[in-house]
């Protein structure tokens, strides 16, 4: 019991911007993107989207660019650019999404600014700032999303935006029933378990994040919300890829680690193989191993689980080393040197 209340203590003294509730929130933040999208579409020839943004904005694009990798006969182009340009083979017939939480992101407006020169279709994502203003002035399609959070934690308001976007526009099939059981897995107590736990095992360590290339983004993910919620450094890598390189680092250890692997249901059985004769391998040189199996019935529901559950884990172990998660001040402090 005191354990409890200790950890309560602390959350209490430590999550001063209520970083921990608006993790939690992440369901109701994919309905209302849902309710803010409405049946908004794109009423033009689309052969390729390409997501503009840069950290949690570009996230979100780089999880829609996974998720549709999967979606059988799909014939449209997804990628993401995070640059002061966009792609050299983008044309008319290309939907640039602008996105931008802040709306001042520099390299983001830049590529805006690239996408009207080539005449693309263009959609802003954003709470407003510059962004907004140049949309508007332009009147350019866009869609406001809530203020009031960081922009890592708006990864459901930013992906659902565009997933619902490209839905409504007759370029993805419907998604619907996916999103139900994606909210519905995002609210069981279990992740939130799963996530205290694995965070004090982690305490002391350097985190590596591994999974298969279905989890790539995911991966990331992790990494990201580790280093900006916990300030720590924490590394990612996907199989079987790390098995050609990352993995010949275990032989002459240099720092504490624990390697943390998502496993995937529909991995394919060399991938598992290859999972399973890799944590034996790390386990011989000393590194804890800790195995996080993704469950749901669909991919957009395992993904979007496996989201919450790094989110949380970094919350936790923030809280475990006495740390405020809301604030990246040196990302703060660059931005403004930036504008010196």
């Amino acid at each position: 019991m005191a354990d409890i209340i200790q950890k309560h203590i602390n959350e209490d003294k430590f999550d001063r911007s209520k970083l921990k509730q608006v993790i939690l929130d992440m369901p109701e933040h994919i309905v209302n993107a849902l309710a803010i999208t409405g049946k908004f579409k794109i009423d033009a020839k689309i052969n390729a989207v390409v997501i503009a943004g840069m950290g949690g904005s570009a996230m979100a694009g780089e999880v829609l660019k996974n998720y549709l990798s999967d979606v059988p006969n799909l014939n449209l182009r997804i990628e993401v650019s995070r640059n002061y340009s966009l792609p050299t083979w983008i044309d008319e017939n290309t939907l640039i999404i602008v996105s931008s939480y802040s709306g001042n992101t520099e390299e983001t407006i830049s590529a805006y600014r690239d996408a009207v020169k080539k005449r693309c279709k263009l959609l802003g994502l954003t709470t407003g700032g510059k962004l907004k203003e140049s949309f508007t002035k332009n009147n350019h399609p866009q869609i406001i999303i809530p203020k009031g959070m960081q922009p890592r934690n708006a990864i459901c308001y930013s992906f659902f935006c565009m997933l619902r976007v490209l839905e409504n526009s007759g370029l993805i099939p419907s998604q619907t029933e996916y999103i139900k059981e994606t909210v519905k897995a995002m609210k069981k107590p279990m992740l939130a378990n799963a996530a205290q736990e694995l965070a004090k095992s982690l305490v002391g360590k350097i985190p590596l994040i591994y999974a298969s290339e279905k989890f790539a983004p995911v991966v990331y993910r992790w990494k990201c919300e580790l280093n900006e919620n916990t300030k720590i450094h924490a590394f990612c890598n996907v199989l079987p890829e790390l098995n050609h390189n990352e993995i010949v680092g275990f032989t002459k250890k240099i720092g504490e680690f624990h390697v943390v692997v998502l496993s995937e249901v529909d991995d394919d059985e060399r991938t598992k193989k290859r999972i399973r004769i890799t944590k034996s391998l790390i386990k011989q040189y000393g590194v804890p191993v800790t195995e996080i199996g993704i469950a749901g019935p669909d991919k957009l529901t395992r993904l979007f689980s496996a989201i919450l559950i790094g989110d949380l884990t970094s919350f936790y172990l923030a809280m475990e080393y006495g740390i405020d998660p809301t604030p990246v001040e040196i990302i703060e402090k660059l931005k403004d040197m930036l504008e010196e």
